[in-house]
């Protein structure tokens, strides 16, 4: 059985390397190289995409504007969230669950049914093609389950602890950001995690505020490889393998912290 799980995990890892060694090997190929051999390793690596890529300033223009809409819509999540997964913890069982099942209920309505409502407003507020009405609407759309998450782990939080800085005269503020934010650093940073790669990966809300070529995010930047006869495939390839870099990354460095937020509820005696 222990050889058996190991076949498992292993085919389980290739199928989810292939696509990424696929993208990776198209990006190192020129064009005709491309449609002659689509699934095969490149003749040479080929790093000339990437130069290209980044050559002008177009580029890392969307590369910071994704950066900068994603982490602040991760920071603000984070703030507001967590302070509505606390005070739903500490109001009672009553309160507290209708509260939470409002937010809950948030989750049951798809992002794409209120596309309308949302533009008719930020046009009116004056927000489209803004970043900041972009990181607004990100934040308020993944707010329920930002909520979701952190009522979760923050119901793990041992309750002693913080009924005894009540005692000692904490007040609410001090008990939130002194004790129940700090335990929740794990579940704070898996938290982010989730967010940050739907966030840094969203198409949907770009394309409906952003206008200007100034302020694309990267994967709306990505679509100008796409023409509507002929796709640079080894081009957008190269595209694709810069954004994914991020979420790699911030995986490796936090994934000690993400699988500790998974397993939070579970390892609860």
């Amino acid at each position: 059985m222990r050889w058996l799980g190991r076949f498992a995990l292993a085919f389980y890892a290739a199928v989810v390397a292939a696509p990424l060694l696929l993208v990776v090997f198209t990006s190192m190929k020129t064009t005709p190289q491309f449609y002659a051999d689509p699934l095969g390793p490149p003749p040479a690596w080929n790093f000339s995409h990437y130069r290209d890529l980044f050559a002008g300033q177009t580029m890392w223009r969307y590369f910071g504007n994704s950066a900068l809409v994603t982490a602040s819509s991760v920071a603000l999540e984070l703030a507001l969230a967590g302070m509505i997964a606390y005070g739903i913890v500490r109001s009672g069982r009553r309160l507290g669950g209708f509260l939470f099942a409002l937010f809950a209920a948030g989750l049951m309505v798809p992002s794409q049914v209120n596309m309308i409502p949302i533009y008719a407003l930020m046009r009116r507020l004056g927000w489209t093609n803004s970043l900041t009405g972009l990181v607004l609407v990100t934040a308020a759309v993944l707010l329920p389950l930002s909520v979701f998450m952190l009522t979760g782990f923050m119901r793990t939080l041992p309750k002693a602890l913080l009924e005894a800085g009540a005692i000692d005269g904490a007040g609410e503020t001090t008990l939130l950001v002194r004790i129940a934010l700090p335990l929740s650093a794990p579940y704070l940073a898996a938290t982010a995690a989730f967010l940050f790669a739907i966030v840094w990966n969203d198409l949907l809300f770009p394309m409906l505020l952003i206008g200007g070529k100034d302020k694309l995010t990267l994967p709306l930047a990505l679509l100008q490889f796409r023409g509507e006869y002929v796709t640079d495939y080894p081009m957008l390839m190269t595209g694709v393998a810069v954004s994914t870099a991020p979420m790699v990354l911030l995986f490796l460095f936090l994934q000690r912290y993400f699988i500790s937020g998974a397993l939070a509820g579970s390892l609860k005696g």
